[in-house]
């Protein structure tokens, strides 16, 4: 009987210390549940993936007024070049006054303002002329096209071997979504992507922070298990972390468009302005000078969360 009695309570201790230890394993496994994970990133597009040549903001400019005088004249509407590249100058103040409450113009209605302004409103634009015009003025991006950052597909490759959903947050300028998508799959990096948000798909341009959530709901994950990566302080870094992201500043000088950031009243040194804040008050997560170092600062931004 003793030892019946003996036997029983030593099971019975056995089977405890049993659960003891699995729930102690399991509340370990709660615990590290419980902690925030790096589980999506997010990349900026221009001078980030796509790297610029100098000088083509210009080019690119010339050429959209060349196709769109080409594509009007088969309306019977003839309008030099000049008088077209004028109205797009002249359409780069009001897209300012959009893209400062972080709004978004379509192409379409870009190019209904150019036509409007180079004939002083004496042409009404027909609805049926627009997928002539629409043509003419995205082709640009593929008659000179920006150059893919050669680090990238590396950066990408890894981010999807080490199970990261991969967002895309793009302020399109010109050249409108549909055709930045359908040139990144050209590229061979469009599949890469589990969310691609385009400002002009959206309405809103970074760095409002409901840009960022979109892609972060899109991503179905929250903003404090993503990084963004980003050339633009402003717009990338500030913008991200007003988000409640984690942010990588993509800092380096290659792949931009100097010529263009040296004339003060282009868009694209616009872009670049800081606004009200001040630089000392954007402070990036890490700050890396090649995509290719993303990666371990990636890395390092995990460890830290451990």
């Amino acid at each position: 009987m003793d030892a019946f009695l003996f036997l029983s309570s030593y099971e019975v201790f056995s089977e405890y210390l049993i659960f003891s230890a699995c729930y102690d394993v399991s509340m370990v496994m709660k615990l590290n549940d419980d902690k925030p994970k790096i589980k999506a990133v997010t990349l900026d597009l221009w001078e980030t993936l796509l790297l610029e040549w100098d000088g083509a903001n210009k080019q690119r400019t010339l050429i959209r007024c060349r196709n769109l005088a080409r594509a009007l004249s088969k309306f019977g509407i003839q309008i030099s070049i000049d008088q077209l590249a004028s109205a797009l100058k002249a359409m780069s103040s009001w897209l300012l006054s959009v893209w400062e409450k972080n709004r978004e113009v379509t192409h379409l209605d870009q190019i209904r303002f150019i036509v409007e302004a180079a004939t002083d409103g004496s042409v009404p634009l027909r609805e049926e002329w627009l997928n002539e015009l629409s043509s003419a003025y995205v082709s640009a991006i593929f008659e000179l096209p920006p150059y893919l950052n050669p680090d990238a597909p590396q950066l990408l490759q890894w981010l999807r071997d080490h199970g990261k959903r991969i967002g895309l947050i793009c302020n399109v300028g010109r050249t409108p979504g549909f055709i930045l998508r359908r040139f990144l799959e050209d590229k061979g990096i469009g599949n890469f992507f589990d969310a691609m948000i385009f400002s002009d798909e959206v309405g809103t341009r970074k760095p409002h922070p409901e840009i960022f959530r979109m892609a972060a709901r899109r991503l179905g994950v929250k903003p404090s298990e993503i990084i963004h990566i980003g050339d633009n302080l402003r717009s990338d870094v500030w913008g991200a972390k007003n988000a409640g992201f984690k942010a990588i500043h993509f800092s380096t000088r290659k792949g931009r468009d100097m010529i263009a950031e040296s004339d003060p009243n282009s868009l694209v040194s616009i872009s670049r302005k800081l606004g009200d804040l001040k630089e000392e008050e954007i402070v990036p997560d890490r700050t890396v000078t090649s995509l290719a170092m993303a990666i371990e600062a990636i890395k390092e931004l995990e460890r830290q969360l451990m």
